[in-house]
């Protein structure tokens, strides 16, 4: 609208004053500035119901812009995506996988299995079997994802143990159970982390997954070959009560008063805090 105002008084401009042309200018630069990026003149442009106007930078740019969101991110199959929480029940090789994602991944083979096992005729009907949460559906689906592992990624990947094979074991829910040793490769933690969960079809995946990517088989830092599985916090806590009262573990506990005694090499200082020259150990044998 403005840029045809403009071209009517450009085409009548000897009876049109100069200042009205430049205000008119200027309100066609403004047009085109928030079309390219509305509120680089500082308040952005609202609609009638106080709605900001979205540019076309604001279509490129940020995490759900065109460039973020459709070109670089991209959509596979046979994959899924959940927040963790911690499983201090599961194996290290194990992780709790949610049976509402599990019977998404697994869906082609408990469809076949079905089949099989004339549980179906066709795939319709064993899609509403699934559909209908049957009893022989999570039944098979128990039998497909015991022997056939799945991947765990979060993202960001920095390096190998970003990625790892576990056993699935279903669980209630809708949270990802993961095992608190191996956050440590991952770098993750329980505040709210997000992992994807991917399955690996062909048997050469599988077999790369069973004997290079299972968690137990990653228990040192390819960087530096520390130990990568170590037990922190809460753990060590735990650790700490469980043996308060062991006088035969592998070292003897200075801070329990029923261990305190008398040993030629210790010292009393004023503040009454003792002090041993040397640790003393125990042998737990």
């Amino acid at each position: 609208l403005s840029n045809n105002t403009l071209i009517d008084l450009l085409a009548t401009s000897r009876s049109t004053p100069g200042e009205l042309i430049m205000c008119q200018e200027k309100l066609v630069q403004e047009a085109v500035d928030t079309l390219l990026d509305n509120g680089i003149r500082g308040q952005p442009m609202r609609d009638g119901h106080n709605k900001v106007y979205k540019s076309f930078s604001n279509v490129i740019e940020g995490k759900e812009g065109r460039f973020r969101e459709t070109l670089l991110g991209k959509r596979v199959d046979y994959s899924g995506r959940s927040v963790i929480v911690v499983g201090p029940s599961l194996s290290l090789h194990q992780c709790g996988l949610p049976r509402e994602i599990a019977i998404e991944l697994f869906q082609t083979f408990v469809i076949r299995n079905l089949i099989r096992q004339n549980c179906a005729s066709n795939i319709g009907i064993a899609k509403s079997k699934i559909r209908e949460k049957e009893l022989i559906v999570w039944e098979i689906l128990q039998e497909v994802a015991q022997g056939h592992p799945i991947l765990l990624n979060r993202a960001p990947t920095l390096h190998r143990l970003g990625i790892q094979a576990f056993q699935p074991i279903l669980v209630e829910g809708r949270a990802i159970c993961l095992h608190p040793l191996v956050c440590k490769g991952f770098n993750a933690d329980f505040d709210g982390d997000q992992m994807a969960v991917h399955l690996p079809l062909s048997l050469e995946a599988q077999a790369e997954a069973r004997l290079l990517m299972f968690s137990h088989m990653n228990l040192l830092s390819p960087a530096i070959w520390d130990p990568i599985s170590v037990p922190t916090q809460d753990m060590l806590i735990g650790l700490y009560v469980l043996t308060i009262g062991n006088r035969r573990g592998i070292c003897a506990n200075k801070y329990n008063p029923s261990n305190c005694k008398n040993y030629p090499n210790q010292r009393v200082y004023n503040n009454n805090y003792k002090y041993t020259k040397e640790p003393y150990f125990y042998n737990s044998y």
